[in-house]
């Protein structure tokens, strides 16, 4: 019995195309020719491609496949490799669908934690103000991560109703010394209330310093110059009087 190459892949439920890309890598040992030129296949090129159609399809890779000798028909430790593999995949894929329903619910940016998502939905912030939360929590320790997560989730109240996010680069003194004045008494209370944030961010992977150099250079880039004028003068009115 002899079969086309066409034939063979129909018998095999496969493709012309499969049965090639295998005589390429070696996985199919190249069939006699007939004396019009044309391949004919027989039943062990038949068994063959059978085999390897359903390694395939369980999720071998084709250069794992070409490992195994046809000798053996059960290979069952190349079977229990996989089937952990496969177990751990099915967990990352769950761990995943994990963190994408709490994103969608949450609507939160995909560049925090999993963990910060809750706080995402809770907190009225900025572009410039989730991309700063962006930064810092690559470079904070767990317990400030979890203090800022607790103020996100807050409901903090800001007196300003959103001033500062809409201050204008070109604002003059008079209105950001106004506007500091104003958001100095907020930040003092909320510091208050939350005394973790400012504590000293003694777990930092990098250290404490680090943090404050990236969380500077992040606000100078994140926030215009009268913006970082603002909180620079906020700031100050705390230094001057921290306990007001």
């Amino acid at each position: 019995m002899a079969w086309s190459t066409r034939e063979i892949a129909d018998l095999a439920g496969t493709s012309l195309r499969a049965v090639r890309h295998y005589h390429e890598v070696g996985l199919l040992a190249e069939p006699e020719r007939r004396s019009n030129g044309y391949k004919q296949y027989g039943v062990s090129h038949l068994l063959r491609l059978l085999r390897i159609k359903r390694l395939v399809d369980l999720g071998f890779s084709l250069s794992r496949i070409a490992e195994m000798s046809d000798d053996d028909q059960h290979p069952a430790e190349a079977l229990r490799v996989l089937d952990a593999e496969l177990a751990e995949t099915i967990d990352r894929l769950q761990r995943v669908r994990v963190e994408l329903g709490l994103i969608l619910h949450h609507h939160a940016p995909t560049d925090w934690p999993v963990g910060l998502a809750p706080a995402a939905g809770a907190a009225d912030l900025s572009q410039a103000d989730r991309s700063l939360v962006a930064v810092m929590t690559r470079v904070m320790g767990p317990r400030r991560l979890e203090a800022y997560g607790a103020l996100l989730r807050s409901d903090t109240g800001d007196p300003t109703g959103g001033e500062f996010d809409d201050l204008d680069p070109g604002a003059d003194e008079a209105l950001r010394q106004d506007l500091a004045e104003r958001m100095a008494p907020f930040v003092r209370r909320i510091r208050a209330q939350h005394p973790e944030v400012t504590a000293p961010d003694t777990d930092a992977p990098r250290g404490a310093r680090f943090v404050g150099e990236v969380t500077a250079a992040a606000m100078e880039e994140l926030y215009n110059p009268a913006q970082v004028d603002v909180m620079r003068r906020v700031a100050a009115l705390l230094a001057q009087a921290p306990e007001a």
